[in-house]
């Protein structure tokens, strides 16, 4: 490829906004940015002067550079984004964070509404609570929604099939209405003040709640009067406990640290005055960058992807400024659909809250960065127990998982020298062999594996960990001379007599057997790797496993193809409801005639 001519590029540029994108000889993506003037900012990379080390380090790589004109500086921010989000570009500061965040549920449409934890798309009619920063703190509001309100979580299916109340109603975790224990109005008040609870209005509950105690004091309903008492009582206990922070309304405090060694930013979640918790992220940079230049690459990373939109706030406190302040919130306010204040300077109580996120971040940081040097420090060691001659960067483990044979699953874990390598773990599902096979199994598994990193689909590691002992390690290492793979160590896991931790025994391929005593580093990193590739692959085969056992008691009956075993499952919940049920409750699914019903329990009872 030709030498790539900066200056005859730049002279071809417009000066209106855009985005661009730099290449490299092999036409892969390494940087994608954004431009007020398209020809200002790519020009600016060209300067002869006043560029830092690792930016020089980028631009001699340039071999190709494209640029997307756009109708506004909005727009270009709104493509940058979604252009990094689909190639990752290695120069961009990259945010990984794949997965949604977790909400509370409530089916208003419902005659008795449910409270339930979701994640995912709300395509779901009903309202949507959050987001919450973890799963724990969905769960924990959800335990106090049970004790205060008693409004029901139970599934559907399991609500439209009582008789009788369930432990839950005993326990006054609900009131009850799958039985009509509780009237459609009171239901109805428990669920509307359980809606106010989520949008903060604590203090309008209890109001209301010491009225209507009064109120049932004084009709001589002394049992309804102690109900609401101990309400008010559960409610004051969790504003005691420092669940209610204070203001109302919705606010991110969004803290960014920044030095030499790392990067973290810090996202405390505010909703309905509440202190929810808060989230970390510790993004990998190439470009020396500052704490600005880290939240102006964060901010339309995190609020812009698909999935976002009413989980915008109304209010976001950053912890320094942005030079694209005002182009960030014009399309903050555009995505949500309202006004969005985005400030960098605050007073008050805020600024307790921005210096609150700003110390966990720094801490937070602190605490990744030990975490790192211990993992180096286990990585060092373990070049001394095998006697390398440089520091491993890569290292595999595979395990196999299976209930006497059946369902057998192979997985592969990955750690770097950050620890667990997730994006590149690998799960296989074994077939064609002997049930109960380990040796077989894992054969299957190698040759899966190494066959693909040899057609250039991976990399390979320096390290190789097969959990078992010689036999295993020998069977892997025929895969690998008959596969041709070179410059892998192999290394047997063995446990020990006991099968306890900390008496496993090292098989290096080729050498003799290792004891380490149970204080070196360089076992705990194996144990640890170990342990990850065990609890992958049981993960993985229970997943299988439970699949399995559910699709096969539906398969074979005639007349039941995927389509109505799909609304079977979906009315009775599982497979084991289908079977207990009767063939009049089979009959009341759609597609499902009288006939079918009772042919359906006839085969599932072997009839």
């Amino acid at each position: 490829m030709t030498e790539f001519d900066a200056k005859a590029y730049i002279k071809t540029l417009t000066t209106r906004p855009g985005v661009y994108r730099m290449y490299d000889a092999g036409a892969n993506i390494l940087y994608v940015g954004k431009a007020k003037n398209l020809k200002n900012r790519v020009s600016s990379y060209f300067r002869s002067s006043a560029l830092d080390s690792k930016t020089l380090a980028l631009v001699g790589r340039i071999a190709d550079l494209e640029t997307t004109v756009t109708a506004s500086e909005t727009e270009a921010l709104l493509l940058e984004q979604s252009l990094i989000k689909e190639y990752r570009p290695p120069y961009n500061i990259v945010f990984r964070d794949d997965k949604s965040y977790p909400y509370i549920y409530l089916s208003s449409e419902d005659s008795y509404p449910r409270l339930a934890f979701h994640r995912g798309a709300h395509k779901k009619k009903g309202r949507y609570f959050g987001p919450f920063p973890s799963a724990h703190s969905v769960r924990d509001s959800l335990n106090i929604l049970q004790k205060v309100f008693q409004v029901r979580q139970c599934e559907d299916t399991f609500f439209k099939n009582r008789t009788r109340p369930c432990l839950q109603y005993q326990i006054k975790r609900c009131s009850g209405p799958c039985c009509d224990l509780v009237s459609p109005e009171d239901y109805a008040d428990d669920v509307e003040h359980a809606i106010m609870f989520l949008e903060g209005r604590n203090k309008a509950i209890m109001d209301d709640y010491a009225n209507k105690m009064e109120q049932a004091s004084a009709d001589l309903n002394f049992e309804r009067a102690a109900q609401y008492r101990d309400q008010i009582s559960h409610l004051r206990k969790i504003q005691e406990q420092q669940y209610v922070v204070g203001d109302q309304g919705d606010i991110d405090v969004i803290a960014a640290v920044a030095n030499p060694s790392g990067v973290c930013v810090l996202v405390m979640f505010i909703r309905g005055g509440r202190l929810l918790g808060n989230k970390t992220y510790f993004p990998k940079t190439r470009l020396d960058e500052t704490e600005s230049d880290v939240l102006d690459a964060f901010l339309p990373q995190f609020y812009f992807s698909e999935t976002r939109g009413s989980e915008i706030p109304s209010e976001i406190i950053i912890s320094a400024p942005v030079d694209n302040r005002t182009i960030l919130s014009e399309a903050l306010c555009e995505k949500a659909g309202r006004k969005v204040h985005l400030s960098d300077s605050v007073r008050s109580r805020r600024k307790r809250w921005l210096n609150l996120a700003k110390t966990n971040a720094e801490q937070s940081l602190g605490s990744h960065l030990a975490s790192r040097n211990n993992i180096r420090q286990r990585y060092q060691f373990l070049q001394d127990a095998l006697s390398l001659e440089e520091m491993p960067m890569r290292l595999e483990c595979f395990d196999v998982s299976h209930s006497s044979g059946e369902a057998t699953v192979a997985s592969c874990v990955v750690f770097d020298q950050n620890g667990p390598l997730k994006s590149d773990y690998r799960r296989f599902n074994i077939e064609g062999i002997t049930p109960g096979d380990d040796y077989a199994a894992m054969s299957q598994a190698l040759k899966r594996r190494y066959t693909r990193l040899k057609k250039g689909e991976g990399q390979l590691p320096d390290i190789l960990f097969i959990d078992g002992g010689r036999g295993q390690l020998n069977s892997a290492q025929k895969i690998l001379e008959e596969l041709q793979v070179e410059g892998v160590m192999l290394v047997g896991v063995a446990k020990g007599p006991t099968r306890k931790a900390g008496l496993e025994s090292l098989i290096v391929s080729g050498g003799a057997e290792l004891d380490l005593p149970p204080d070196n580093p360089a076992l705990h990193l194996i144990q640890h790797i170990r342990d990850e590739s065990h609890r992958f692959a049981i993960t993985a085969h229970r997943n299988r496993r439970g699949k399995k056992r559910t699709e096969s008691l539906l398969e074979g009956i005639d007349g039941v193809g995927p389509k109505r075993r799909r609304a079977l499952l979906r009315h009775f919940g599982s497979a084991s409801q289908v079977r207990s049920a009767s063939s009049q409750e089979l009959a009341k699914v759609d597609g499902i005639s009288q006939a079918l019903a009772e042919q359906i329990y006839a085969s599932m009872h072997n009839q």
